[in-house]
């Protein structure tokens, strides 16, 4: 019986490979290291400096909001500066370190990104804090909150291309397909401007929107026949909120291409008118001193316009127009409501018979 000879050579790889292979790694080992030792200080004097310029940016509205939301974005790109450091200064011959640095790139173009749309947020929060339209006289604070949001979105979204174009720029491959398709790029431009034109077109809506504003925030707005308020201007379409509670949503570009009424486009003052059929015998003068004392007795009259006047006549009766006054569109459809109820109860009290009629001569014969 012959003895087995051990096989010394593959005994000896087997206890070889795993010290290679740990070898190998020490370069990664040595980077995640320093990695670690980096975060701890970073975390430091990150929290401590936000404690200092949030305390010294107290009474600066803009600096404090910018803190507010931009700290976050700020530390992780330092963080991530710093890694992008420790990765360049590895040696290069490091397997997958290649690979490491274009990843880390990538993640700061992100930050990038973030950190912009984040500063752009902040100053339109501001802006718009700093103008609140819930005061009685809010046509400026109005005009001023519809220019930043429709111009933040704006920017946003030209922030949000050039992060994306900056990263996707990185990829070889991507390039490599630019360069090919570049003889076909004619053809190529002429079908995605049309394919785009829609989206185009309605973000230069937008920009044409901010800067003339044919329409505001809580402007009170005619759209298709409906009565409603501009409750929020997008990037991309417009939300009227109709009197009923329903949501019309209507593209921007729709504003720049249609007519339409814009009730409170230099104020919200507005005049409404109360139309009332009475019969011949019927006497003008009381009617409009009652109108005029049913207006002194509403809240929701101004005081600037009260005005009755003979509008048309008819073969059987005429008519009655009361032309009033209000702040806004909601009050004067309520003064016009109490104004007429308040007219015909006053004609069947005190004057039965000035309600129109119909008249007839009947022969005896």
């Amino acid at each position: 019986m012959t003895e087995a000879v051990p096989d010394w050579s593959s005994a000896l790889g087997y206890a070889v490979i795993p010290w290679i292979v740990l070898v190998r790694q020490l370069p990664w080992i040595h980077i995640v290291v320093q990695l670690l030792i980096a975060l701890p200080p970073v975390l430091l004097l990150h929290g401590i400096a936000t404690r200092v310029l949030a305390r010294l940016a107290q009474p600066l509205p803009y600096s404090r909001r910018l803190l507010q939301y931009g700290h976050r974005a700020v530390g992780v790109l330092i963080y991530l500066l710093i890694v992008q450091v420790i990765l360049r200064s590895a040696p290069d011959d490091i397997p997958g370190l290649a690979a490491a640095r274009h990843v880390t790139g990538l993640v700061i173009v992100c930050g990038l990104t973030w950190l912009g749309l984040r500063c752009v947020r902040a100053v339109s929060h501001t802006i718009i804090e700093l103008h609140p339209a819930d005061t009685p006289d809010n046509l400026h604070a109005r005009r001023i909150q519809t220019q930043t949001r429709v111009l933040a979105r704006s920017v946003m979204a030209l922030i949000v291309m050039i992060g994306a174009g900056t990263a996707l720029s990185t990829l070889p491959l991507l390039r490599e397909i630019g360069t090919s398709l570049l003889a076909s790029a004619g053809v190529a431009g002429l079908v995605v401007g049309f394919a785009a034109k829609p989206v185009l077109g309605n973000l230069l809506a937008g920009m044409q929107i901010a800067l003339t504003q044919p329409i505001r925030l809580d402007d009170v707005v005619i759209v298709q026949n409906e009565w409603g308020q501009i409750e929020e201007i997008t990037g991309t379409y417009v939300v009227v909120r109709i009197w009923d509670q329903r949501r019309m949503i209507v593209p921007l570009q729709w504003f720049i291409e249609n007519p339409f009424q814009n009730w409170t486009r230099t104020n919200s003052e507005i005049l409404g008118t109360v139309s009332v059929w009475v019969d011949y015998a019927a006497p003008v003068g009381a009617l409009r001193e009652q109108a005029e004392r049913l207006c002194r007795e509403s809240p929701e009259w101004d005081g600037r316009l009260c005005i009755t006047q003979v509008v048309e006549t008819s073969e059987r009766a005429m008519q009655i127009r009361i032309l009033v006054s209000a702040a806004d569109a909601g009050r004067a459809w309520d003064l016009r409501c109490r104004v007429r109820e308040g007219l015909l109860g006053f004609l069947q009290r005190e004057y039965p018979g000035s309600l129109p009629r119909v008249r007839a001569e009947l022969d005896a014969a």
